[in-house]
Parts: C-alpha cells; sequence; structure tokens
C-alpha cells in the first residue's frame, strides 16, 4: 500500500512484528523466512516515503525460499496474499516447462497480476459509491414495482409520492421478498473466435484482447429476466456501480499499483534448475530462466490495460531444491533474488504445535466439521502426541512430504467417524491414545502398507 492510500483509507501497513505475529497465528516455526517476507512488506511503504529521485533508485529485494516439501513455503505466499493490500499473484515456474519447449509465456503472469489489480481497484471504486448505487438501485427497483404514470389533469402528485414512499418503506423492511420483477439483464454479442483453430496457436493474451476489441463493434443485447425483488435489488446496486465507475481510471490506477506494489510468488523454481547442457530438459529449463531474467530484473510488458514496468514488482521464490539447489540457477537469475532464506525441516515437537496451535488447526478444523452433524468431537493430548509421532515416522519410512502427512493420517484416522457421523448425531466422541493406536498402528508398522495408504 502506497503512502496516498493508506492516508485515504486510515490504515497504516502493518510493522514487520505485526506481520510476524500474524504469520504466527497459521504457520509454526520458520521463523527467519516470516522476518524476511515481513521486512520486504514494510520496504514498499518505506520506498513510497522516499523523495521521488532517490525512490527511483530503490529496488525491492527479491527473495528466496529453500526448503523441504511440506514445511510452510507456499502457505506463508498464501498468508502474504491477505496481508500485502497490494496485487498478488503465486504461480508454479513449472508451468511454463510442463509442455516442452513450447511452454507458457512467462509475461502471462504479469499479465495476470494486472488482472488482479483492475479488479481490486475495481471494488474498491465501488464500494466509494455504493452508497449513490444502492439509491439508484432503489430508484429503480421502485420503478419496476410501480411503473411511472403519467398524472392525469386534476390529480395531486402528492398522492402518488406518497404511494411511492410508503412502497420504499416496505421495501426497506423486507416485506416485499416475495414479489417479482422483470429486469433488463445486457449481454456482449461478441463472437466466439477459436485463434487456435485459424493460426495453429496464439500467442499468450491475444485471443483476449481480440474478443475485448470486437466487444465495441457488436451491440449489447438486452433481454428480460425474471427476478425475486431480493435478488434484483444487489443486481442493479452492481449494474448501477458499474455505471458510476470510470473504467479508464481504473485501469490506470491498476497499472500503477501493479508497478508499484505488486507482488509475484514464484513456486517450485527448483524445477525450472538446471546445469549447463546443450540437450535434454535442461535446455528447456534455461530457457525459462532467460525469459524470467528480463521481468525480474526490470522491463515493459503490454497488456490489454496498458504497458507495465517490473522494476519495482516485489519477486519472491520457492523450492525445495532436493535433486539440485539455488546455485544451478543461471548466475544471473541468481543475482537478481539477493535475500535468500533456509526453512528448516519440520518434526514430532513441530507436528503437535501444527495439530494445536494455529488459528486453523487440523484439529479444530475436524471438530467444527462434525459439529455441523451434531457431533462433539475431541482430542487428548496423548492423542495428539501420537499423531505426530506417527506423521514423522511415516515421512521416515517414505517420502518426506512435510506437514502434508498429518492431512493422510487424520483422514484415515476419522474415516469411520467422517463416515458415520450424520447416524450419531448428538454423541461426543473424545480421541484417546488408544483410539489412534487401534486404526493406525497395524498400517504405520506395515512400511509397504504406509506408503500406499499414509
Amino acid at each position: 500500500m502506497t503512502a496516498g492510500r493508506a492516508e485515504e483509507t486510515g490504515v497504516l501497513p502493518r510493522t514487520p512484528r505485526e506481520v510476524v505475529a500474524e504469520l504466527d497465528r497459521h504457520i509454526v516455526g520458520q521463523g527467519a523466512a516470516k522476518r524476511s517476507v515481513a521486512i520486504a512488506l514494510r520496504n514498499r511503504w518505506r520506498r513510497q516515503q522516499v523523495p521521488p529521485e532517490l525512490r527511483e533508485e530503490i529496488a525491492p529485494k527479491n527473495i528466496i525460499m529453500v526448503g523441504p516439501t511440506g514445511v510452510g513455503k507456499t502457505e506463508i505466499a498464501r498468508r502474504l496474499a491477505r496481508l500485502a493490500q497490494a496485487p498478488f499473484l503465486k504461480v508454479e515456474a513449472s508451468k511454463f516447462t510442463e509442455v516442452g519447449y513450447v511452454g507458457r509465456d512467462v509475461e502471462s503472469m504479469i499479465r495476470d497480476l494486472v488482472e488482479i489489480a483492475v479488479h481490486m481497484v475495481r471494488a474498491e471504486e465501488m464500494e466509494k459509491v455504493a452508497d449513490r448505487a444502492r439509491a439508484a438501485a432503489e430508484e429503480r427497483l421502485l420503478d419496476l414495482l410501480l411503473p411511472p404514470v403519467p398524472p392525469r389533469a386534476g390529480e395531486p402528485e402528492a398522492g402518488v409520492r406518497e404511494t411511492r414512499e410508503r412502497l420504499r418503506t416496505r421495501l426497506r423492511e423486507g416485506a416485499l421478498s416475495d414479489r417479482s420483477v422483470d429486469v433488463e439483464v445486457r449481454e456482449a454479442a461478441v463472437p466466439v473466435i477459436d485463434l487456435m483453430g485459424v493460426t495453429g496457436g496464439a500467442p499468450e493474451g491475444m485471443e483476449g484482447n481480440l474478443q475485448e476489441m470486437l466487444s465495441g463493434l457488436f451491440p449489447k443485447r438486452t433481454r428480460r429476466k425474471r427476478m425475486r425483488v431480493p435478488e434484483a435489488l444487489p443486481y442493479l446496486e452492481k449494474e448501477e456501480a458499474g455505471r458510476l465507475v470510470d473504467m479508464e481510471q481504473v485501469k490506470r490506477l491498476a497499472v500503477e499499483r501493479t508497478e508499484q506494489d505488486g507482488i509475484v510468488f514464484l513456486d517450485e523454481i527448483d524445477k525450472i534448475a538446471g546445469r549447463e547442457s546443450l540437450s535434454g530438459p535442461d535446455v528447456s529449463r534455461q530457457g525459462v530462466q532467460r525469459d524470467l531474467l528480463p521481468i525480474v530484473e526490470g522491463s515493459s510488458v503490454g497488456t490489454k490495460h496498458g504497458v507495465v514496468r517490473t522494476d519495482y514488482i516485489l519477486f519472491i521464490a520457492a523450492g525445495a531444491f532436493h535433486g539440485n539447489k539455488p546455485s544451478d540457477l543461471i548466475p544471473e537469475l541468481q543475482g537478481r533474488f539477493p535475500i535468500r532464506v533456509e526453512l528448516t525441516s519440520l518434526g514430532k515437537g513441530d507436528f503437535v504445535r501444527i495439530l494445536t496451535e494455529p488459528h486453523g488447526a487440523l484439529t479444530r478444523q475436524y471438530e467444527a466439521m462434525l459439529a455441523a452433524e451434531g457431533v462433539r468431537l475431541s482430542f487428548d493430548a496423548g492423542a495428539v502426541e501420537r499423531i505426530a509421532e506417527m506423521a514423522c515416522e511415516v515421512n521416515d519410512r517414505t517420502e518426506n512430504i512435510g506437514a502434508r502427512r498429518l492431512h493422510t493420517v487424520m483422514e484415515r484416522l476419522l474415516d469411520d467417524l467422517l463416515f458415520s457421523a450424520p447416524e450419531i448425531a448428538g454423541r461426543e466422541v473424545v480421541v484417546t491414545r488408544q483410539y489412534v493406536e487401534e486404526r493406525l498402528a497395524g498400517i504405520v508398522r506395515d512400511a509397504d502398507l504406509s506408503r500406499y495408504i499414509l
């Protein structure tokens, strides 16, 4: 959030300590990674306070997070998106190589980021005109409920106004919920064009741009749709708000916000790391890296909302780097990620905390879901400890997928209960250490069985 927007909304960006505290509510451990992203977020705001001539010299310090699967890299990104108050996009780097040498255009992530910014700014602008839009929608709805008629000679207008105001009062009280009205719904009459079939493949974004251009050439069709009053009022409000919002200004602000505040989270960046090679998959990986390089360094990307400069977009990358390391990235790309943070593997103690401490802890999730069926579920300390132990054992014997193993263990443990819950409404179920042993011990001891089930 820039200084100007902070002043407009009256909300200052969170301090690094506050960001870490919020992340701590959802993610166990990984303090170094939390500190790095918290500082990076605050630095976006700090840069906006610097005099313009110096501000242009301050480039974001991109971050690369290194750590095994299931230790919190993606979760940090997910939570960061909610805290950022800025355009935020998460993209898997591997998607740019998944179809071989003809991977997806890497500039598409900037176009996607701008679309997110447009939706954000449009929602904010619509919120500003919400009162005016609601008043206009209410008048339109009253016209549909009580169509205006020309006053007859000698008829007092006061009586017509009084009737309309009585109807308005009933509308606001919800007394007209059973009434229906015919609302004009607009539909764009734009032909669907299959560029893949015509040209054998179109550049990323071209199809959307062409459809948008054609939408201005073809008239919009309207049709009448029968709606109940509670459904019609929000529809008319949204339509009125859309008329009040200046979309050209929205696009301009969205491009500016993308350039100054945008954040891109590049997950699975280790999948495009590869040593120098003249053939094989490394060629494709290095090609993606070289395509990414100008975006991360700073370049201009054309979008249907305008040209976007990427110089000040913050990039946060993450990868497990099991069979390789960050130094396997091309040197130029390595240099664009000066901050490196290593996330640690999780052990039994971490699993116990993950099961109980976070705001959305797994045990709380299952308790809440079964409460919907009228079943009071709870876990004692011994059960939680044994679940954590079993998850660690399976990770050690098979593939180590970190905290994700807890999801498979919990699903297997509560499988019978989740199936029969509707039939035992009103009962209380306490999951004990013995309960866990009875349902999972055999599977955990059998290495082959646990490989396929857990």
